[in-house]
This record gives structure tokens, sequence and C-alpha cells, in this order.
């Protein structure tokens, strides 16, 4: 059975995270996603956290770029700029994640694609909007992290602002562009126009804080982080992580005095809130000596049999052989013609007539250009050998050895 985006094709100019991950779940789900690259290759090939290759290969580029097509061309040439029309000619989709204006500059901006394809959506994602004082700014994840306000909310009273670990601008980005897509194609059925949509890490992270700064804005005032370090400083006691005899353990919004009864803790009867900001800090530490004394699963024992919300702090680790994560079919592997068996997480969102699927691993650099030039702009193979020889399109192969040519 097909994706339910089968038939939807998508010229992805993007690179790194924000771009490529939403077109990874545009081609999970059916799309097909033509990967538009550089003669060098999408920034992060050569990038990639902790300097993680598995033969070769990024683990990085391999994490958003498995369901895709590449084809490697060079823009600076009127040659390769002729292909990418052709391409968009026959494309339902444009997704870019330069600074603003790059692609006007190319001559393959919106306004001048739309000529050539009236229907098409055109998705540009950037870092903080395309106009604006911060519009030629670099937007990357942690500036916008620290933008954004987010980081003096996370940690200790006496901490330095703390980020996230994950990206978790980009990824926020990532799901704007790919229902903002989504949305646009509905339209696009239903009155058959396309148009431009644009994203940006600004914006989109933001939203992540829809509750906390609505707050702020109706006379919340900007709230201080806790001793304890509860993880929200909008919310009060009990919510948080404590150390248990072995591990850790989550507990989140419960009546206190429920919980001290758990616990062993002969005050707090009167104290029927779950969201206690007086004495938040003596509770917290009251809580933490209380949970010391025995190990996580004995208290997820005790406290899940009472309803109470907690869950045990996992590793990554834990969660690979997490037996629910087993049952949503949310750890998958694929083979990749250099890298061997890369094992990535599944898709999220599942259809009962119209499943999603990995079909194709990340691709070699340039590994389509053949197909793509022959399939969808519609060369022979005349000019398909003139503009491979004239280095306006890079093709990628892979040898026996594993190795790409």
């Amino acid at each position: 059975m097909a994706g339910p985006l089968e038939g939807v094709v998508v010229a992805d100019f993007t690179q790194l995270m924000q771009g490529p991950f939403a077109t990874q779940i545009l081609g999970d789900l059916g799309a097909d996603i033509i990967k538009i690259e550089p003669p060098k290759g999408d920034w992060s090939r050569g990038f990639s956290l902790l300097e993680l290759y598995k033969n070769g290969e990024s683990v990085s580029f391999l994490t958003f770029n498995r369901n895709k097509r590449s084809i490697a061309v060079d823009l600076k040439t009127p040659a390769g700029l002729e292909v990418v029309r052709r391409i968009v000619a026959k494309a339902d989709v444009v997704v870019e994640n330069f600074r603003p204006g790059v692609m006007d500059r190319l001559g393959i901006g919106y306004e001048a694609l739309r000529q050539i394809n009236p229907r098409l959506i055109y998705c540009a994602s950037c870092g903080y909007g395309q106009t604006g004082p911060y519009s030629e700014r670099p937007g990357q994840d942690l500036l916008i992290q620290a933008m954004s306000g987010m980081t003096v909310l996370t940690g200790n009273r006496d901490d330095l602002p703390s980020a996230t670990v994950a990206g978790i601008a980009d990824l926020a980005t990532s799901q704007m562009i790919v229902y903002g897509i989504l949305a646009a194609l509905f339209n696009r059925e239903r009155r058959g126009e396309g148009q431009r949509v644009d994203v940006n890490l600004y914006n989109a992270l933001l939203s992540m804080y829809i509750q906390e700064f609505s707050n702020f804005m109706n006379g919340g005032g900007i709230p201080e982080r806790s001793e304890h370090g509860y993880p929200n400083p909008y919310v009060g006691a009990p919510y948080g992580i404590y150390l248990t005899a072995d591990k850790y353990i989550a507990i989140a919004m419960n009546p206190i005095n429920k919980l001290a009864r758990l616990f062993g803790i002969d005050k707090y009867q009167d104290v029927g809130g779950q969201n206690v900001f007086e004495r938040e800090d003596e509770i917290a530490a009251d809580f933490a000596a209380a949970l010391a004394t025995k190990t996580t699963q004995e208290w997820l024992d005790i406290l899940l049999a009472e309803d109470v919300w907690c869950a045990p702090v996992y590793n990554f680790a834990d969660v690979q052989n997490d037996p629910q994560v087993a049952v949503n079919e949310m750890v998958v592997s694929y083979e990749h013609p250099h890298a061997g068996t890369v094992q990535a997480l599944g898709i999220p969102v599942k259809f009962q007539a119209t499943p999603g699927s990995v079909r194709r691993p990340a691709p070699i650099l340039g590994q389509h250009s053949v197909e793509i030039l022959r399939e969808v702009a519609g060369c022979d193979d005349d000019e398909i050998q003139r503009l491979l020889e004239q280095r306006a399109v890079i093709a990628g192969t892979v040898r026996a050895n594993g190795q790409s040519a």
C-alpha cells in the first residue's frame, strides 16, 4: 500500500536539519522527494553529531534524508538552473531554507517559478522571517532558543540559562513546514491555486511556548526559577524529577496530601493542591528525602497502583529497549549501500489505509541524477551526457566496494 502522499513530487533544496526533516516526513508519507544538492552535497554530509560516521557516511545526514532521491546540480551554471526549472515544472512543492533573497538572486525564487508552474506550492523557511530587522541574521537553533525566552526558564535558580539538547527550534519548524505544505496542497485541491508558504525558526519556537507566553502577557509576570529546579517555573510542587535509591523518577501534577501519605510523610494533610507555589522548596526537599529511600521500580509499583502521574527517567538505551516503543514500531532499520544497516526512529503517525514506509535509504550524492534527468526533467540520453560532461549535473554511483564515484 502506498502512503497518503503518493504522487506528490517535492523539489527539495534544503540542507542541515529543519528542512530535511520536514521533507523526510513528506517522503515517509509517500511523496517523491527530489533532493537537489550542490556539487559538494548537503552541508550535513560533512558534519555529524559526535563526529559519528558509518563507513564514511554522516549519521546526521542519514538521520534526516531517507526516502529521497538525490540529484547534484551546479546552480551557478545556466544549464544547471535550466535543469532545476524543468524539475520544478513537474513538481507540486518546492522547499528551501536559504537566507532570504538567495533563491531570487539565482532566478528561481517564487515569482519566477510560479510563471513556470502556477499550481506550485513554494515553502521558504528561514531563521527570523523574510523581512524585518533580523532577516539577514544567521538563524541557528541555539540562537533561537536564546532569543525565545525559553533558556531562562530552565534549570535551578542559580544556573546559567539552559538550552535543550535536542534542536527543538529546528524540529518545531520542521513540523510547521509540513503542516503549511499539507494545508496549501489541500487548498489547491479545492481552489486549483498554488501559493507561497513562509516559515521561520523564531515563530515556530515561540509557538511551542504558547501557554507560558500567554500567561506572561495576561498578568502572570516573569516567574523565577526555583531552588529545587522544577522543570517548569510556571508549575509548582510536586512537579519535577527526583533521585531514588538507584535512579530517578518523574512526578507530575498530583495532590500534595496524597503523595505525602504514600511517601510516609506526616504533614501536608491539609494541602490538597497539585500546583503549589507556597512552600514549594520545602515540599520538594521533603519529597526528595522520601523518594531516596526506595528504588525507582519500587516506587513505580506503589505509585502507579494509586494512579499517581509518574514515570521512570530513561536514557537512550532504556528507550530503545522499551516494550511500548517496540509496539509502536518506533525503531526501524534499513540497508544503506555504504553505511550498511542503519537504525532509525520510525514513523510516528499511523494511517490505516495508506501507511507510510521506509522505501529508500538516504541517498548517495547524485545517486539518482540520471534517472531524475530522464524521468522528471525529460532529458534524452544525448542531453544527459552533455549535462554530465559540462558538470552542470553530477552523477554519483555506488561501486561494488561501497564507495561512491
